[in-house]
This record gives structure tokens, sequence and C-alpha cells, in this order.
């Protein structure tokens, strides 16, 4: 048996759908914000931050446009445009200012809990290649947040920068590499689980993990209706609330759809296979202390 919310009836001001860091991070600002705000929390899995925010599901990589060389895409007439890795870079400030202020409140554990200074570089090779990474460079050495980036073309200054990367590639080989020593890396999972802590103290805040939302739809009034499966009762009910805000990873599209928003439109997906492999020699780790990407 569904038990029922009618509509009208007091749910919360906002459902959070998924229980990662976008939801988290939402969570949080809407309370420091508006703390007289009600909000009612679903997930799908036992623990919160457990699936695309968890550390061993995502790169992992503080995403400041350091290393990332499709963020400065090169047009078919060569030149390249390094306002998306700008932009980026911008965002990522923020933040960290954000996360800053969060562990100021004590909401938030200490910083290296979450979040690990690693050199970030971008790694190319091919004449090609190289005259791209050397042209980029030179257009984000304009920029205050990229100034402190580095460019080489020595191999063997790339071997001290990241041996076990280089190891077999031949000398005669052209090759580049940036290097900036602010990068970071951010455990999004152990940063999660950090705001619900602390978004599960306030009042007016309800978590349920284990729910499954199955569907969605908007009332005449604006207001939605949520439709939810406890997993482990198979209990369903009704929730209704002021407004919805989807972070559920790769169930967020099929949800969107459900939601038939005019914005759900054209979206399609693709599925991604991949496989993280993680070392264990201590003797191989400590000779690679960086994220490279490459292009």
């Amino acid at each position: 048996m569904t038990k029922k919310t009618t509509v009208g009836e007091a749910g919360p001001d906002v459902i959070l759908i998924g229980a990662g860091i976008m939801s988290a991070t939402l969570g949080v600002l809407l309370k420091e914000l508006k703390p007289e705000l009600t909000i009612e929390i679903f997930e799908r899995m036992e623990v919160t931050g457990s699936e695309s925010s968890d550390a061993w599901n995502n790169a992992g990589t503080g995403h400041a446009a350091f290393c990332e060389l499709n963020y400065t895409p090169q047009s078919s007439n060569g030149s390249i445009d390094i306002l998306k890795a700008t932009k980026i870079a911008e965002s990522f400030e923020v933040s960290k200012e954000f996360w800053t202020y969060l562990m100021e409140q004590k909401f938030l554990p200490t910083a290296s809990e979450f979040i690990t200074r690693v050199p970030h570089f971008s790694l190319v090779w091919g004449e090609d290649n190289v005259a791209f990474l050397k042209k980029r460079f030179q257009l984000m050495q304009e920029t205050p947040l990229f100034k402190e980036m580095e460019y080489s073309e020595e191999w063997d200054r790339l071997n001290e920068w990241f041996p076990v990367v280089m190891r077999g590639r031949k000398k005669n080989l052209p090759v580049a590499a940036t290097r900036m020593n602010i990068g970071t890396d951010v455990n999004f999972g152990a940063l999660t689980r950090g705001m619900f802590d602390y978004l599960k103290g306030k009042p007016g805040v309800r978590m349920n993990v284990a729910h499954e939302v199955l569907d969605l739809k908007q009332e005449k009034d604006k207001t939605w209706t949520v439709r939810v499966e406890d997993l482990r009762g198979k209990a369903k009910r009704t929730v209704n609330g002021k407004f919805v805000f989807i972070g559920a990873g790769g169930a967020s599209l099929h949800l969107l759809e459900k939601s038939n928003i005019r914005e759900s439109k054209g979206y399609g997906g693709f599925p991604v296979g991949g496989q993280w492999l993680k070392c264990v020699n201590p003797e191989l780790i400590e000779k690679h202390f960086a994220k490279v990407y490459g292009k």
C-alpha cells in the first residue's frame, strides 16, 4: 500500500533527490541562506556520497582547468579559446572559499580529510600537440589564475616531474608538459558526508537512505509530488514539496524525463565503461605524486 500525502498538505520546502556532492552543496547553501527552509533528502544507497561522489568512483581531481586540455579547445584555424578554462578556474576558487567557510564554522572536518595538494600536469607528444600546448601555455600565462604554470619540452625535466609516466618513452619523440603545483585532489565522498553530517543536525532536515524515487510530477499549484519506495521495507509513499532538485548521478536523466518540464527535452545519454586501478606498491607510489592528463 502506498501512503499518500495529499496536495497542499504541509511537506518539505525542498526535496533533494540523491545524496551526492551536488545535493549536499545545495542543501548547505540553502540552510545557510534561509535557515527556516525544510528539506527532505532521498538516497538510493545505504550511505551518502557512495556512488558518483565516492573517492573510488570519480577522478577526484580538483577541477581548476590546470590540466584538462578539453577546457581549451582548438578551432580549425589553429586558435585556442581559454575562456572556459578561466571560468572553471574562477569557479573552483569560489568552491575553495565555500569549503574554507564551512571549516571555519566547524561544519566540516579539517581540510586534510578531503583535499590534498597534488601537482597538475598536462602531457602531450607529437609536433602538432607540442605546438598546441606551447601556445595554450602562452595564452594562459596572461591570466593571473594560471601565472604559476610552468612549461617544458625537456625529456629529463619531464622525467623528474613524473618518472612513472615517462618510463619507456623514447627521447627522440617530441614531448611537452605544463605543471601547476597548486593543483588539488579532492575526496568528494568525504566532503559530501561531512556536509550531510552537518545538515542532518539542523532543524527541518530529514535524511532518508535506502529510498528510491520512482516518479515525480508537477501539480497544478506548481508543487511537486514525488513517489518514493523504502528499499528495506518495500513500503511506498508520496511526498509533496515546493521545489525538487535532481542530483541523482546516473538516474538523473531518467528522472528528468519523468518531470516533463520543457528543459528535459533533447537530452540523451550514453554508457561509459571504465575501471579504476589502485596501486599498492609503496616503491612505485613514492615515484609518482602527480595528476597527469593527456590530450
